[in-house]
């Protein structure tokens, strides 16, 4: 068990040592991206929301086809990927990096692996439910679909797209800040409540 866990935790450190050497002309812009996900300043969440907002109001606006969207934010990708290396240690300053700031990019990156790490091992367990239990497995996903699907007649494509967008970058913050998980116990109570009087009822 052991040996298990410390080949676990050296392959952890070999996965995250790669990810930083591959990462590592993003270093700067990946710590500034970082404070904001996490809201360091208390004006980063509106200013991102606005920033978010904007984007989306011009892709509705402009109305570009499918094909036209997904070149242009291709083109884009591409575009950051030559210049970021290139232009941010003149920027920032990489050569001025402290201890704090190589610790925080070690333990992102020691962050996306594991998330990486999760998901496969949500994708492992998927078609393990599909082995083991195939009815189930196909009941659940197309009753799943079919919510996704109704919701997305619902709701505006463009709009649905947004509110996934602002959430997924809201989430870090909301997390740190704790309100995630305080919400989540106050429905958590809630529901508590309902099957205890609902207990009542039945007795």
């Amino acid at each position: 068990m052991a040996e298990g866990d410390n080949r676990s935790t050296n392959q952890l450190a070999a996965e995250t040592a790669s990810l930083e050497e591959h990462l590592q002309g993003w270093g700067e812009v990946i710590l500034v991206t970082d404070k904001i996900l996490r809201w360091e300043k208390p004006w980063f969440p509106p200013a991102m929301l606005s920033v978010v907002s904007f984007v989306f109001l011009m892709i509705y606006y402009l109305d570009p086809s499918v094909l036209s969207g997904v070149s242009c934010f291709v083109m884009l990708l591409c575009l950051a990927d030559y210049l970021v290396p290139a232009l941010a240690p003149r920027i920032f300053g990489s050569s001025k990096w402290t201890t704090e700031q190589q610790q925080r990019f070690h333990e992102i990156c020691s962050n996306l692996v594991k998330t990486r790490r999760k998901i496969v091992g949500w994708w492992k367990r998927l078609f393990a439910f599909k082995e083991e239990k195939p009815k189930m497995y196909f009941t659940t996903m197309l009753c799943s679909l079919a919510v996704i699907a109704w919701i997305g007649q619902q709701v505006h494509n463009l709009f649905l797209t947004y509110l996934i967008v602002s959430f997924f970058l809201l989430f870090p913050g909301l997390n740190k800040h704790g309100i995630i998980s305080k919400y989540a116990g106050m429905a958590k109570r809630e529901v508590n409540k309902l099957l205890k009087q609902k207990e009542k009822k039945n007795e």
